[in-house]
């Protein structure tokens, strides 16, 4: 069985990474790809290697909506098909690299690894606030992990770390750990929910949004497969009631991150932070995208030393406690779908401590 999600659409990449007239690189989940956008403007993503001897097509070159590979010059359409080999007339049949559903959805680029006709584009997760013409949005981030996409995923299902690791960034009292969240069942993933009421408003917030006093806030977000988060979350004046649906002063975030395993010991984040306030104001998408940039790397610092404490004793088994009960359920949802792949390929060993909670 494989250690990742066959049937499952993946973000690979920003829009603005993929080019007209350029190349792209990238690995998901052990399999190397080369993107780019063809004439009308779709993404292309192919199997990143040449099928004669197996150079890279990333280090080729465009020609057209083709890529020709600089090693012995085999040329492969957008479909992968071989249609020109130097010194022959035509192109033996099986001379070609496999061609990956591709889709742009919301500034992202979504590929399938699996079954191309199980890629049903209707179960790519909404994430329509990214270019939604009523919400201003962060810059688009992106960061390169050295570590297991479940440690990560670990991470973004409980937010009670928001009081030790991002207390001066996203803020938290202690008390916000100890808050224990509401969990439901989705399809596909877990909605989780907190609210505290009457606290002082994140750092991140204060920078771009002042308060005469105490704030409601909330963080209610959907975690669905393979790793994508979508959150509403918001400040609202203590006293607004907010919590009964009544949000016409509060400040709201419709935060996009997605999490795609690169390998079994590293991964890519990506993220933005639509919001309803403050359109085009470009020192607020600084500030805040600033802000984002500065937490996440505090989670990367931390993540990235709990995995080299798992590689340093693979005997170590971590102690469950009531705060992981949302990331053992999603354990549990990623195993039963990589289950339903029955794709029959050796599972890959891992530093990480052979545990429910360890990568």
């Amino acid at each position: 069985m494989s250690q990742f999600i066959e049937n499952c659409w993946y973000v690979a990449a920003w829009e603005h990474e993929l080019t007209a007239g350029g190349l792209f690189a990238r690995t998901v989940c052990d399999v190397p790809l080369v993107m780019w956008r063809d004439q009308g403007g779709l993404p292309v993503a192919l199997e990143d290697r040449c099928c004669h001897r197996g150079a890279p097509l990333s280090l080729g070159r465009r020609e057209g909506d083709c890529v020709r590979c600089l090693y012995h010059g085999l040329k492969f359409d957008s479909t992968g098909a071989c249609i020109e080999v130097p010194g022959l007339d035509r192109a033996p049949p099986k001379a070609r690299v496999r061609r990956l559903p591709c889709v742009l959805s919301h500034r992202w680029v979504w590929v399938w690894l699996g079954e191309p006709a199980l890629a049903d584009e209707s179960l790519i997760p909404d994430a329509h606030w990214l270019d939604e013409p009523g919400w201003a949005c962060t810059p688009p981030g992106y960061l390169h992990y050295a570590v297991n996409h479940r440690l990560i995923n670990d991470n973004l299902l409980d937010f009670s770390h928001l009081a030790y690791v991002h207390q001066g960034t996203l803020g938290g009292s202690e008390a916000y750990a100890q808050l224990r969240p509401e969990i439901e069942d989705i399809p596909s993933g877990l909605r989780i929910t907190r609210w505290q009421l009457d606290v002082p408003p994140a750092p991140f917030v204060a920078k771009v949004k002042r308060y005469p006093g105490n704030v409601d806030r909330w963080n209610i977000y959907d975690f669905v497969l393979p790793g994508v988060l979508l959150m509403d979350s918001g400040f609202a004046p203590t006293g607004t009631a907010a919590r009964e649906g009544h949000r016409a002063d509060a400040v709201e975030f419709r935060s996009c991150q997605a999490v795609t395993p690169e390998s079994a010991g590293s991964s890519h984040y990506f993220f933005a932070q639509p919001r309803n306030f403050a359109h085009g104001d470009e020192a607020v998408d600084r500030s805040l995208h600033s802000s984002l940039v500065e937490a996440f790397e505090e989670d990367r610092g931390i993540i990235t030393a709990q995995s080299r404490a798992f590689a340093k004793d693979a005997r170590f088994e971590p102690l469950p406690m009531w705060v992981d009960s949302a990331l053992i359920r999603f354990r549990r949802l990623e195993d039963e779908a990589r289950r339903r792949d029955g794709v029959a390929r050796p599972e890959r060993p891992s530093a990480a401590a052979p545990s429910s909670l360890a990568a």
